[in-house]
């Protein structure tokens, strides 16, 4: 591109709230000729994932970061040489990229100048490697894997290659090693430990549980006969006129929650610590906790107590699908006011819910399971049973008003043709 300057496409904000992304894969490479508005990578906060587009057209000069790389909102991501009717003047492409950087830049990244893969730049990272220190043995002094390991042997960070035999490029990182698998001890082989960096929901799962584990909790547990509610899910299913829609017990669950919440409104509330106020609030947002490949994310269905059984049931399989692709938007995940964990969809009878603050309740509920209960003159029966756990903000709640509360709910799941009376 003949006359064409070199500009900085940073990191936008992507979000209230967001300081800093994880990139996870580039969309484009290296000399790629780009237009204005193509995605140019995939990056995710700690509430969703997101693509970045190009503001400009022009072509791709130089990467920045690797995937796996934890970037802030502002910085650099990567350089581009675009026309400069597009952009303020800033340098010429032919001034060496060296010049481009200011001496607080080159401080700032030790990667600033040097020419080399994302690969490579990632691979100094791990080891502390400071590119800048580094002889590029490459094409216009471009820096190799080769010269990383010769540069960490002389400087005696390894002792020899072997550490780097399976190093190669940001990949590695995505994919994650291939499980130790044991071997007779007589083979001699060794495994060796894998660090493993917290990435986009697990480390905001890491800020959230730890701010939980200092709000006092209490739980209560009950069990709750689900024999009607099996009948009444056989009866949706086997009445089923929506293609590609499975009905479950989940949806109904959820919507008898909504019903027992409008008659304890403070189960779906959040406390504001600083100015010691407890805020009702009027929607029931219920986020559903969803183990995905990218860790555990709380989407939330946004006004069940104005949905129908049937559009809880689609609103639900849109956010399972958007979890498992890891493209859930920023707005199925704030906003909720209590959490539902379905412990039972994995195979847990019982767990301890922890709080998604700053939500006063959190319930997990367990499988449904045939048990053997009594009857008054003694004949035992079979029973579809399951185990709910209400954990609670004890700042906020006490005992009596969960229990009620969980009466209620129990009620409406025991005799669900009570929601008849109650829903709108």
């Amino acid at each position: 591109m003949s006359g064409g300057i070199v500009v900085d496409v940073p990191l936008a904000q992507t979000g209230e709230g967001i300081a800093e992304c994880e990139l996870l894969k580039w969309f484009v490479k290296e000399g790629d000729e780009i237009e204005d508005f193509q995605p140019l990578c995939e990056v995710q906060s700690d509430k969703a994932t997101i693509e970045i587009t190009s503001r400009y057209k022009g072509k791709v000069a130089q990467f920045l970061y690797a995937p796996g790389d934890i970037v802030k909102v502002g910085e650099t991501l990567l350089k581009m040489v675009v026309e400069g009717a597009q952009v303020p003047i800033l340098k010429d492409v032919t001034e060496n990229i060296d010049s481009h950087c200011s001496e607080g830049e080159v401080k700032k990244s030790t990667t600033c100048g040097v020419l080399s893969t994302p690969a490579v730049r990632h691979l100094g990272k791990q080891y502390n490697i400071n590119l800048n220190d580094v002889h590029g043995s490459g094409k216009d002094g471009r820096v190799l894997k080769e010269d990383i390991i010769k540069h960490a042997i002389q400087k005696g960070i390894i002792k020899d290659s072997s550490g780097f035999e399976n190093v190669d490029s940001g990949d590695q990182f995505l994919r994650g090693e291939e499980d130790c698998l044991f071997v007779p001890a007589e083979l001699g082989s060794h495994c060796d430990d894998k660090t493993i960096p917290l990435r986009g929901f697990q480390r905001a799962m890491v800020k959230t549980m730890s701010m939980a584990a200092k709000v006092p909790h209490f739980h209560y547990v009950e069990e709750i006969n689900c024999d009607a509610l099996v009948e009444l899910k056989e009866s949706f299913q086997n009445n089923n006129t929506e293609p590609g829609v499975k009905h479950t017990f989940l949806p109904s669950l959820i919507k008898s929650l909504s019903v027992a919440i409008s008659k304890y409104p403070w189960i779906n509330s959040c406390f504001n610590e600083d100015s010691m106020e407890v805020i009702l609030k009027g929607s029931h947002n219920i986020g559903i906790a969803m183990a995905t490949p990218s860790g555990l994310v709380v989407p939330n269905i946004k006004n069940v107590q104005s949905l129908s059984i049937l559009e809880i049931t689609m609103e639900l399989l849109r956010l399972q699908q958007l979890a498992l692709a890891n493209k859930l938007n920023p707005e199925d995940i704030t906003g909720g006011t209590i959490t539902l964990s379905n412990i039972g969809a994995i195979g847990g009878k019982f767990g301890a819910p922890i709080l998604n603050l700053p939500e006063v309740a959190i319930i997990a509920i367990g499988r449904i399971q045939k048990v053997a209960h009594f009857a008054d003159d003694g004949n035992v029966y079979p029973v579809s049973a399951m185990t709910v756990n209400i954990g609670a903000d004890h700042r906020v709640l006490d005992g009596a008003t969960v229990a009620r509360f969980c009466n209620e709910w129990k009620k409406l799941i025991e005799k669900p043709e009570l929601l008849m009376l109650l829903m709108r």
